[in-house]
């Protein structure tokens, strides 16, 4: 195999320092359009595996399919795998396919809001640009797996193996997500410091969230409608969750029968009264505003005036939990409520790979993914979710200690 990633620093770079210490690769190409961030990335792999001769670095405009294709022709890439905001993915999608190549993400094609009705009816949905190539991308033979990362993914994942090893009737597909991580300033007082790309942050939280309901099919709510308080384990605790746009909703319905999907997301009050401010003040615009003569994006503003989220592993604490809560019957017949997650503490990702734990839970999920598509245990041509594969070899792999597999454990509790 040979992997063109597109995107270094944060998931790609901590994808990149994943990847090292797996033996299932021959080429690993880390791209980005500076080239001095795809020369750190290989940099800080050496750095911690003397000696690695596989990473190589390049240069690439993510925005152009033709340089994507290029650039992976240029490689030999077997499987071009997009770590950078969803808002490539198209030109990185068909970049990947005009070059003969298999496709990964993990965040699918943005959506577009209903023009008249946005919070009852969906318009154009995440992944349905992406799922309308499917014909084309299963008649050329090839693979594109979308939404491979940890929600969606690993949450993916686990929908599979509830539906196939734990329930037979499943009433809720319930996608939660939470943490109590803390970023600290100098002084050590509490600041705001998103944990995972700002730009994807609003664009997630502040478009209507999508429910799916078997009798109803998708439809949109209010944003941050619904709270509930979910009980996260390991320490976490009780969060307060609500409603988000997320791909898990789009994704599961299509593999796995279940009478409702739903994605609630743990942001805390200080954050959902920010990105309220965000939204009145038009500061989550993606259009170019003129400023000074100078074309800027608002939310591209926004998003680079806060820290980088892979450089706050440093001045952060706690752990983050994302977890599948499922609702039904179980194989016994009887009524069985059972969460499954996966919980990283970030003193650990930082010791072990030096990434934060929200970057290094995403970035995981991907090369355990590609890993699977190496050795052939998963196979598979057209445009497919997670859910498509079978999920004990990837929960497994996941599982397993080191230097067998990942050394990652899963849970699973009933409630």
């Amino acid at each position: 195999m040979r992997v063109l990633m597109i995107g270094s620093g944060g998931v790609g770079d901590a994808a990149a320092r994943i990847a090292a210490q797996r033996d299932f690769f021959e080429r690993w190409v880390v791209s980005d359009y500076d080239l001095t961030r795809a020369q750190r990335t290989v940099a800080a792999v050496c750095e911690r595996h003397p000696g690695e001769g596989r990473f190589v670095t390049a240069q690439v405009d993510a925005s152009s399919a033709d340089a994507v294709a290029a650039l992976a022709r240029e490689h030999g890439a077997t499987h071009v795998f997009n770590a950078v905001d969803p808002k490539f993915n198209m030109p990185i999608f068909h970049g990947a396919k005009a070059a003969g190549a298999d496709y990964l993400d993990m965040a699918m094609s943005l959506s577009q809001r209903h023009p008249e009705r946005p919070h009852e009816e969906t318009g154009v949905k995440l992944g349905d640009e992406q799922f309308a190539a499917a014909g084309e991308w299963e008649a050329a033979g090839r693979l594109a797996l979308v939404g491979m990362g940890v929600e969606p993914g690993l949450s993916d994942v686990f929908a599979r193996f509830a539906a196939d090893h734990l329930f037979e009737q499943i009433d809720e597909l319930a996608t939660r997500d939470g943490a109590n991580l803390v970023v600290h300033d100098d002084d050590g007082n509490e600041m705001f410091a998103p944990s995972f790309s700002m730009w994807t942050t609003i664009e997630e939280c502040l478009n209507p969230p999508v429910i799916w309901e078997k009798d109803r099919g998708w439809f949109t709510t209010e944003p941050f409608s619904e709270p509930e308080v979910f009980d996260f384990p390991e320490g976490i605790g009780p969060v307060e969750c609500v409603n988000v746009e997320h791909e898990e909703v789009l994704l599961m319905p299509r593999w796995v029968d279940a009478r409702r999907v739903t994605f609630k997301y743990g942001l805390g009050d200080e954050f959902i009264t920010i990105l309220k401010v965000l939204h009145t003040l038009g500061l989550d615009r993606t259009e170019p505003i003129s400023v000074k003569g100078v074309q800027v994006s608002p939310r591209d503003v926004v998003a680079a005036a806060l820290p980088d989220p892979a450089t706050i592993g440093p001045r952060m604490t706690g752990k983050t939990c994302a977890g599948l809560f499922v609702t039904g019957t179980g194989t016994d017949g009887r009524p069985r409520r059972t969460y499954l997650y996966h919980v990283v503490d970030n003193a650990w990702a930082m010791e072990s790979y030096g990434a934060q734990c929200v970057v290094w839970q995403t970035a995981v999920n991907p090369v355990v993914a590609l890993e699977l598509l190496a050795r052939g245990t998963w196979q598979g041509a057209g445009v497919l979710g997670p859910e498509a594969f079978d999920a004990v070899p990837f929960l497994e792999l996941l599982a397993a200690p080191k230097p067998e597999g990942y050394g990652s454990p899963w849970g699973m509790e009933e409630r």
